[in-house]
C-alpha cells in the first residue's frame, strides 16, 4: 500500500507557521472554548467506541439512519478513511476537483477514475459518472458542497448520480462537510437508500475543527466494517471533542445561523475584492472560493509563493487540485483578519498590475 504525499499540506506545511494570515483555511472561524463546558470528566476512552449512543442517535436523525448506523470518529478525515477502508473493492469513480485525500486514499486501496467538474460553472456531467461507472465499481465519491470550488450540484444531480451507483450495486460516498453552511441544506446522502454514505464532522460548519470530531452515517454493513477498521486506528473518538460535539449539535440552530451570516457577509467582501481586480470565479456555497489566478503569474503555486513572500499571506494554489490556474481563499477566518488580508492582496495586486 503506497499513497502520495497530500500536496496541499505540504505547501502549507512551508508557510504556515511564519505567514502572518492564513487566507487558505476552508472553514468558519474557530469558535471560542468559553462557549461550552470544556470539562469531560474522567480522561477515559469514550464508551462504546463507536461513540455515545444519544449522540449517534442525534446525529442518525440528521442522516436518515439508526443509531446503529452512525459511527463517530476523530474528524471527518478518519470518517473518509474508514469508509474507503471498509468498502474499496478494485474500482472508485471520484468526482474532482476535490480534497486529495477523496482520491488518494481510493488509489492507495484500488484504481480511481476520476470525473472532472466542468469550469467555469463546476457543473457536473452525470452522462460521465454513467460512463466511468464499470462492473467492478465499488463506490462512487463526491464532496458537495464542492472544495475547492464552492459548487453545491442540485439535490436532481445528486440523486441522479446516486441511482447510477444504487443500479450497479455501487456505495455513493458524500463528505458532506461544508453542507450545514448552506441556507437550505439538501438532504444528506445518507438518507436516499441503502447504497448512500454520508460523512462530516463539526469542523468546517461549527468552527470547531479543534475538537477533531466527525462521523460515518450509512449502511449498517458499511458502519460495522468501519468501526472494525477503527479499532486499528484511533480506537475510539476524543472524549473531550465528543463532549463539546454534544453541546454544538444541541445549539445547532444557534450556531448555524451566526456560522451563515458570516459567511454571508465574508462573501460579499471576497466578491467585491474579485471584481476590483478583474478575477472570475464561480459564487461559492460555504466560505472557499475558488479564484483564477491573475495575469502575469505562471501558475497558482508561483502566484501564492510570491504572495506569502511579498505580503505573508498564505493562500492555496490550484495546482494541488489539479487545477493551476487556480487558487483557493478561505474566507470563513475573522473578519478583521479578512479584511487584512484582502488589502494585503490588493496592495500585492496593484504593485504588479
Amino acid at each position: 500500500m503506497d499513497i502520495d504525499p497530500f500536496e496541499l499540506e505540504r505547501f502549507f506545511a512551508r508557510f504556515e507557521h511564519d505567514a502572518d494570515i492564513m487566507l487558505a483555511e476552508s472553514g468558519i472561524r474557530s469558535l471560542d472554548s468559553s462557549r461550552f463546558d470544556s470539562d469531560p470528566g474522567e480522561m477515559g476512552y469514550v464508551i462504546p467506541t463507536n461513540g455515545d449512543p444519544e449522540l449517534r442517535e442525534t446525529i442518525g436523525d440528521d442522516h436518515g439512519r439508526d443509531a446503529d448506523e452512525v459511527l463517530c470518529t476523530v474528524g471527518c478525515q478518519e470518517a473518509n478513511f474508514l469508509a474507503f477502508a471498509a468498502t474499496m473493492g478494485d474500482h472508485a469513480v471520484v468526482v474532482t476537483p476535490t480534497y486529495q485525500s477523496l482520491y488518494a486514499v481510493p488509489e492507495a486501496f484500488g484504481e480511481v477514475t476520476k470525473v472532472e467538474l466542468e469550469p467555469p460553472e463546476w457543473d457536473l456531467d452525470v452522462d460521465a459518472v454513467a460512463d466511468a461507472i464499470r462492473d467492478d465499481t465499488a463506490l462512487v465519491v463526491l464532496n458537495n458542497p464542492n472544495n475547492p470550488t464552492g459548487r453545491y450540484l442540485s439535490e436532481e444531480t445528486v440523486r441522479a448520480v446516486y441511482d447510477l451507483a444504487a443500479d450497479n450495486g455501487s456505495y455513493l460516498l458524500c463528505d458532506e462537510v461544508y453542507r450545514l453552511l448552506a441556507e437550505d441544506p439538501l438532504p444528506p446522502v445518507s438518507s436516499l437508500g441503502e447504497y448512500g454514505i454520508s460523512t462530516s464532522s463539526v469542523t468546517k460548519s461549527f468552527g470547531l475543527a479543534g475538537c477533531r470530531f466527525g462521523w460515518l452515517a450509512g449502511p449498517r454493513e458499511v458502519v460495522e466494517a468501519a468501526w472494525n477498521w477503527k479499532d486499528y486506528t484511533t480506537i475510539s473518538p476524543t472524549k473531550h471533542g465528543q463532549h463539546i460535539a454534544t453541546q454544538a449539535l444541541a445549539q445547532r440552530e444557534e450556531i448555524l445561523a451566526e456560522n451563515r451570516a458570516l459567511a454571508d457577509d465574508h462573501r460579499e467582501k471576497t466578491r467585491a475584492f474579485v471584481e476590483r481586480h478583474g478575477l472570475d470565479w464561480y459564487e461559492p456555497t460555504g466560505v472557499n472560493g475558488f479564484i483564477t489566478v491573475p495575469d502575469g503569474f505562471h501558475s497558482g503555486i508561483s502566484f501564492c509563493e510570491r504572495v506569502v513572500e511579498e505580503e505573508s499571506v498564505v493562500l492555496a494554489p490550484g495546482n494541488a487540485f489539479g487545477q493551476p490556474d487556480y487558487f483557493r481563499l478561505g474566507f470563513g477566518l475573522p473578519t478583521e483578519e479578512l479584511e487584512e488580508g484582502l488589502g494585503r492582496l490588493d496592495a500585492f495586486l496593484e504593485r504588479h498590475a
